[in-house]
């Protein structure tokens, strides 16, 4: 039954955001949007609180605040990893992000792959750190998707076939529209609402709910209760509210090679790039931790699901409980009409910002490092405006129709895979920031062994709980780890993230082969960068693409 004073608190605050993303074409614009600079990267001119709301809004997404929680209600304390993952992620990018800044700024690269592109010389090595990030982030869109479902559904608007998919389909036709007029400054402006709604919502729930469940120590009494109970697909307990033996490993692994992975996401690299100076990125990488807090009292909400007898709903389309439905259904339970529909216009607003920002960082790669390289490197700032706005376009249907003819279950899967995708791309990018060292063919080298064996060993990995065989999730236990054969753990079943042991074979790979090629004496690619490009300030900030030249961005004071 469709909940109809929730649907139209949530239609109502859906419209304006709506309207803001088209008026948002004209805050801060520049001479015209017909410029890949200004469309996809808002001009490089977003300040503090700008850039604080907009990462905050690309990193802190709508599937992150469903899936986190829902994860907790369903395995328990492994949940937890996205808290320390989201904690160490700052201080370990703090610099890099900086350098990037700065060489980017000062050479008008637009994407990861600009820099690899300039650092190396090496066009080969560019497409492929493009090509990853776009088979990296497709998936990632489509979860924002599932987030947005998870609310449609809770509100009566179950999907189940094409008309099912109505709603969502109007919401992201609306979407392509705005982010296709405004650009990056769309999902940039909103942001500071959904920022807003989502800091609300979660303050209310972790200070009211618990009040009405008897207190965080019946909450987490029943929290446990749960997960001692034994699954009868798995015939083995559904989890713990402490870490154990088995999943330690993979608890530090995932938290690490997560934070590793973020800010290689073409969408983080976006939201960098985007700010007017070094200042405002120091500023920001001390001010996000915030988000962090927000995400811990988030989480604890998977255990008041649980306490609060939370039954999520039936997926239509495959028969199984959605858990992502978990925390939409809690608000529904637990709050009135009014601000369960405020919590889900959070919820669907946190959807579309980053998918937003998503679509525009994959439409950037693709016409900076694709279509330019490639099929015309003539092409004038506004034919790439253009050729831009179109990919977004592509970018942002492609990802709705893994919600039609898939089931969301492999989307989320592929996300997993996404993470150990993307991972394979900080030899190329990450450390390149520092050092040429690593032979731009062993770079090629590494990036392609530790792929392959990633997939390979995520191939492994089944699910039972959902009957899948294969592609079932991202930790694998050490048995299944070989050395040319030699099983160097057999019968471990102590669990280790899969993306963190492909990362370190291809670094492993890229020094052997690094080596090698010196020892032989291979040519380098041409670095197009200098040492200083690295430490400038916002001095440089004038700065403007003026064209190509040899596939190097060529820029001059403005």
């Amino acid at each position: 039954m469709i909940q109809w004073p929730e649907l139209i608190v949530f239609a109502v605050l859906f419209l304006a955001v709506s309207i803001m993303g088209f008026l948002a074409a004209r805050w801060q614009r520049g001479s015209s949007l017909e410029h890949l600079d200004e469309w996809g990267l808002g001009g490089r001119k977003f300040g503090s609180w700008i850039t604080w709301f907009l990462v905050g809004g690309d990193l802190y997404t709508a599937y992150t605040f469903v899936a986190v929680p829902a994860l907790l209600f369903g395995a328990g304390a492994v949940g937890f990893y996205a808290l320390p993952y989201t904690v160490v992620l700052y201080p370990l990018v703090f610099l890099p992000v900086l350098r990037l800044w700065s060489v980017s700024r000062v050479h008008g690269y637009v994407t990861p792959a600009d820099f690899v592109r300039g650092r190396y010389g090496s066009p080969t090595l560019a497409l492929i750190i493009a090509i990853t990030g776009l088979v990296a982030t497709m998936p990632y869109i489509a979860l924002q998707l599932v987030g947005l479902e998870a609310v449609l559904r809770t509100m009566g608007l179950n999907a189940s076939g094409i008309g099912g998919h109505l709603p969502l389909l109007i919401a992201f036709v609306i979407l392509a529209v705005y982010t296709y007029q405004s650009g990056l400054r769309a999902p940039a402006l909103i942001a500071f609402v959904k920022d807003i709604l989502i800091y609300i919502v979660i303050l209310v729930a972790v200070i009211y709910l618990p009040s009405t469940l008897g207190g965080w120590e019946a909450i987490f009494g029943k929290a446990a209760e749960k997960m001692a109970q034994v699954n009868p697909t798995t015939n083995a307990p559904n989890g713990s509210i402490l870490l154990t033996a088995n999943n330690q490993l993979q608890y530090i692994t995932l938290a690490l090679g997560s934070a590793l992975a973020l800010f290689l996401y073409p969408h983080s690299v976006t939201g960098i790039l985007a700010s007017r100076g070094r200042n405002v990125i120091k500023r920001n990488m001390m001010a996000l931790p915030a988000y962090s807090l927000l995400l811990g009292l988030l989480a604890l909400l998977g255990y008041v699901a649980i306490a609060a007898g939370v039954k999520p709903i039936t997926n239509n389309a495959t028969g199984r409980p959605d858990t992502n439905t978990i925390i939409p259904v809690l608000f529904d339970n637990q709050f009135g009409s009014v601000f369960a529909g405020i919590a889900f216009a959070a919820i669907g607003i946190g959807a579309l910002v980053p998918a937003a920002i998503m679509s525009i960082a994959a439409a950037n790669l693709w016409t900076r490092n694709i279509y330019k390289e490639y099929l015309k490197r003539d092409a004038t700032p506004k034919q790439e405006a253009q050729q831009a706005k179109l990919a977004s376009l592509v970018v942002k249907f492609g990802a709705v129709l893994f919600i039609l003819l898939i089931d969301p279950q492999f989307s989320i899967d592929l996300q997993l895979i996404g993470g150990v995708i993307i991972l394979q791309t900080l030899p190329a990018v990450a450390i390149a920031l520092y050092t040429r060292w690593l032979h731009r063919w062993a770079l090629v080298a590494g990036w392609a062994i530790g792929l392959g064996y990633g997939l390979y060993l995520l191939y492994l990995i089944p699910n039972p709980a959902s009957g899948k065989l294969h592609f079932g999730g991202s930790a694998l236990a050490l048995d299944k780890l070989t050395v040319f054969g030699w099983h160097p753990f057999a019968g471990s079943t102590v669990q280790i993230y899969v993306g963190f042991v492909a990362l370190v074979l291809n670094l492993v790979v890229a020094v052997i082969v690094t080596l090698a090629l010196r020892a032989g004496k291979v040519a380098e690619g041409v670095d197009a960068t200098q040492p200083s490009d690295y430490h400038a300030d916002e001095g440089s900030a004038e700065l403007k693409v003026i064209g190509m030249e040899d596939g190097v961005v060529v820029a001059k004071d403005a």
